[in-house]
């Protein structure tokens, strides 16, 4: 399976709910649920969000992250949501990077 069909699969909140479920990580889990909860969201929604946000936002260095991450499992696809829910949990609440029109760095 290649990136943009893991990637694709993830566009679905059930798919992606379903493969939460699987991966027995309950901090994870609360951690998304607690986000979903803040934004209305389902646990599905939080983390297709998740996969999106990273898809569009994630610099080289995390892709490249990301990658190692998935070439170290057998289950890729798991690796790959996995990774992206946690960097989108972990960049709550940091300020966006400016875009330089700003006056700040």
């Amino acid at each position: 399976m290649i990136l943009g069909d893991i990637l694709r699969q993830f566009d679905d909140p059930s798919v992606v709910a379903a493969a939460l479920m699987q991966f027995g990580d309950l901090g994870l889990l609360a951690q998304a649920e607690t986000k979903a909860a803040a934004y209305g969201e389902t646990l599905g929604e939080y983390a297709s969000a998740s996969v999106r946000l990273f898809s569009n936002e994630a610099n080289d260095d995390e892709w490249v992250a990301l990658m190692a991450a998935m070439g170290r499992t057998d289950d890729p696809g798991a690796a790959c949501l996995r990774f992206m829910l946690e960097w989108a949990i972990s960049r709550e609440g940091q300020p966006a990077p400016c875009c330089g029109s700003c006056g700040g760095e």
